[in-house]
């Protein structure tokens, strides 16, 4: 039986936008090049896979999501997209739409939320479960026969991969970023604690609960500056507990009709060629897709 693909768009929407020059435009001036570069990716996608069950998660809650009523600083570093981009994203969107692939958004939740609680019910009808992302966030949803797969990059992380590149366990990934901090998404860590030194805490400890509570036999562990670090992560912990509600993907949000929408159906063809004719995409480009199914 075929996985479950679950995509995270943004990353090759923008990764697109920043690659492909603006010169790349529709016949009325104005820019496609990160729809050009998404159509690429997804077209890529669906022809090396041929994917029947499958969902694309969107973001919408750049400045909207739960967790900037937690942390008002969150993703704070982060500019909104402009409004050329803007436009581009609803035609990313629109396309996947109108191929017959389910799409998901919030104004709540982010994408990583959508895609945890996409997996967290597939997995209960015994699905294995590959996310398409770069995005080291979501390991923490990896388990069993799961792949977390960088398709820009062709590497997919397994939960023994996840284990030797982090050095840690994908269960233990929300306590590994809340100690080390996520500068990408503004999250704070622990001021002296990096990558290496959260992995041997929790290779030790197991997980953040633990760890408070034998931070006297910090001294067993082979870490520089023990003391200095008990001090520190006395002196932090309520934020530490704030990170770590930041970090962890949320999987249980409300979706109706989960495993039903996520059966990829017929492509809309007349949907698809209007939306090609906006973009001034090639009737070569409609063909390609349409020969996918």
């Amino acid at each position: 039986m075929q996985p479950v693909h679950l995509i995270d768009a943004s990353i090759y929407i923008f990764r697109a936008y920043f690659s492909l020059p603006e010169s790349i435009t529709n016949q009325y001036g104005e820019p496609v090049n990160a729809i050009t570069g998404y159509a690429d990716f997804l077209h890529r996608f669906l022809k090396q896979t041929r994917a029947i069950n499958i969902g694309v998660a969107f973001d919408k809650s750049l400045t909207s999501s739960f967790r900037n009523r937690i942390f008002p600083d969150y993703k704070s570093n982060r500019e909104l997209p402009p409004e050329n981009l803007a436009t581009q994203l609803q035609h990313c969107e629109a396309l996947t739409r109108h191929l017959g692939i389910a799409t998901f958004a919030s104004k709540i939740y982010e994408a990583d939320d959508l895609i945890g609680t996409l997996a967290n019910i597939m997995r209960k009808k015994k699905r294995t479960i590959h996310i398409v992302s770069g995005d080291k966030d979501l390991a923490q949803l990896i388990q069993g026969r799961d792949i977390l797969w960088d398709f820009a990059r062709n590497i997919r992380y397994s939960t023994s991969a996840i284990r030797k590149r982090f050095g840690v366990q994908p269960e233990q990934i929300v306590d590994y970023l809340a100690l080390t901090g996520d500068p990408v998404d503004c999250i704070p860590g622990v001021p002296g604690v990096g990558a290496k030194t959260a992995a041997t805490l929790l290779q030790h400890f197991r997980d953040i609960g633990s760890l408070y509570k034998n931070l006297d036999k910090l001294g067993n562990v082979k870490i520089r500056s023990a003391t200095r670090i008990q001090q520190t992560l006395k002196a932090n912990y309520k934020q530490l507990k704030v990170s770590r509600r930041l970090a962890r993907i949320v999987t249980n949000v409300p979706i109706a009709s989960a495993e039903k929408r996520l059966k990829r159906k017929r492509p809309d063809r007349n949907k698809l060629e209007v939306l090609f004719n906006e973009l001034d995409f090639s009737d070569r480009r409609l063909q390609k897709f349409l020969r996918l199914r």
